[in-house]
C-alpha cells in the first residue's frame, strides 16, 4: 500500500529556515521533519466547491508542495456565500473553478504548485485523472464532491491503489469529515465508504444543497477539518480513526470508529470488486435533436425516485409540476429540468453535457 515519501522535494526550504511555517513547525511533534513531508507531498481534490476550497486554501497555506484540483463547473454567483476561493469577478467571467481556485492559491502561496483540472470525473477517466496527471499519484484524494456515484467511484480509486481518501459531507447544517481510506500505518482495519454508505441512495432520496440549503461556516468547518486529516497524516503520520459528524445549530456530535465500522464481506475494500470503477460511465447525449437539451441516463443503481418528494424539495427553486410520471422544475434563464419515474431526466436550455450532469447533481443528487 501506497504511503506518503519521507523525502523532502528537491529545491524546498526546511521549515527551519522558511519563516512562513516558522509557527507550525514549532508545533513539538512537528517540526523540520513534519513540514519536510509536506514539502513533497501530492494531494488531489475532486470537487473545487463549499468543501474543496477551505481545504485547498489550508493545505496551500500549510505548506503541501503540489495541490490538483479536479472539477467541472463554473464560478456561479451563488457559490460566493460558502467558496471561499472565489470573487465576484470570477462569477461574472464564470471562470472555471480548477482555474480560478489555482489562480488564488498561488497568490497565497507562490512556493506551491496548484494544477487546475477542468473535468466531470467518471469511470472511463477517473483513474488517469486522479494517478496519472502530470505531479504524478497522489499521496492524499480529498473527496470534496456532493453526488454518491461519484463518491463511491474515487473510493474505488482510491482502494484499489492503496491511496488515502479524506470524506466530508456537508448540506443544511449537518456534516461529517473522516479518513476512509488510509496506508496501515496502523495495522488495524478501517471502513471505506462502500463499508459506511453501502449503495446508492434513491435519485432524489437525500437532500442538497440547493434543495435543503447549507450553512456557510459549515463548509468552511468540514474543508478546515478535511484539511486537518490530510497534514495529520501527512506530517505526523498519525491517521484519526473515526468518523465524525455534526450538527451546527443543533451543537450535536457524533463519531463512528471506523475499525467497527469496517465490513468483513465489503464488495469493495474486501473482495476488491470495483463496480462503480469498471462500470461504463453514466451517459449524457450530446444533445437531443433539434432541441437545445441533454438526456442524463438513470443512474445504474439505486431505487427509483420518489417523484412527490423530488419535487416538494424543490419548492421556492422555481416553477414546479409534478405527475406520476416526471416532475418538472422550471429554473430562470429558461433552464429546465425534468426528472422521469426511471431516474432519466432531460435538461433543457444546455447543450454541454457536463453542464446538464452538474444540473442533475445539484438538484437531483448522484
Amino acid at each position: 500500500m501506497r504511503t506518503p515519501s519521507e523525502q523532502p522535494r528537491p529545491g524546498g526550504a526546511g521549515a527551519a529556515r522558511n519563516a512562513r511555517y516558522a509557527r507550525q513547525a514549532r508545533l513539538p511533534e512537528w517540526g523540520e521533519q513534519g513540514q519536510a513531508r509536506l514539502e513533497s507531498a501530492h494531494v488531489v481534490i475532486v470537487g473545487v466547491g463549499g468543501l474543496g476550497c477551505p481545504a485547498a486554501d489550508a493545505l496551500a497555506r500549510a505548506g503541501v508542495a503540489r495541490i490538483t484540483l479536479i472539477d467541472r463547473d463554473l464560478v456561479d454567483e451563488t457559490n460566493l456565500h460558502r467558496q471561499v476561493l472565489y470573487t465576484d469577478a470570477d462569477a461574472g467571467e464564470h471562470t472555471p473553478k480548477a482555474v480560478a481556485a489555482a489562480a488564488r492559491l498561488h497568490a497565497v502561496n507562490p512556493g506551491v504548485r496548484a494544477l487546475p483540472v477542468i473535468a466531470d470525473v467518471t469511470s472511463a477517466n477517473a483513474e488517469s485523472l486522479i494517478m496519472g496527471g502530470a505531479f504524478g499519484p497522489p499521496d492524499v484524494l480529498v473527496d470534496g464532491l456532493d453526488g454518491f456515484e461519484t463518491r463511491l467511484l474515487i473510493n474505488d480509486v482510491a482502494v484499489k491503489h492503496g491511496v488515502a481518501l479524506v470524506y466530508g459531507g456537508a448540506v443544511a447544517t449537518r456534516g461529517a469529515h473522516g479518513l476512509l481510506v488510509a496506508p496501515a500505518l496502523d495495522g488495524l482495519p478501517r471502513a471505506c465508504l462502500r463499508c459506511v454508505l453501502g449503495d446508492v441512495p434513491p435519485a432524489g432520496s437525500q437532500p442538497t444543497c440547493d434543495t435543503a440549503g447549507v450553512l456557510g461556516p459549515l463548509v468552511a468547518i468540514v474543508g478546515s477539518q478535511q484539511a486537518a486529516e490530510v497534514l495529520r497524516l501527512l506530517a505526523l503520520r498519525r491517521p484519526s480513526r473515526e468518523l465524525v459528524s455534526f450538527d451546527l445549530l443543533a451543537a450535536t456530535r457524533g463519531a463512528v470508529d471506523l475499525a467497527g465500522a469496517h465490513d468483513p464481506e465489503c464488495p469493495c475494500c474486501v473482495r476488491r470488486a470495483f463496480r462503480f470503477l469498471d462500470a461504463p460511465p453514466p451517459a449524457a447525449s450530446p444533445g437531443l435533436c433539434g432541441r437545445e437539451a441533454v438526456q442524463i441516463e438513470a443512474p445504474r443503481a439505486g431505487e427509483p425516485p420518489d417523484l412527490d418528494a423530488v419535487a416538494r424539495s424543490w419548492a421556492g427553486l422555481g416553477s414546479v409540476r409534478s405527475t406520476p410520471m416526471m416532475a418538472r422544475l422550471r429554473l430562470e434563464q429558461s433552464t429546465v429540468l425534468t426528472l422521469f419515474a426511471d431516474g432519466r431526466a432531460i435538461v433543457e436550455g444546455t447543450t454541454d453535457p457536463a453542464a446538464a450532469r452538474a444540473l442533475y447533481a445539484r438538484y437531483v443528487g448522484g
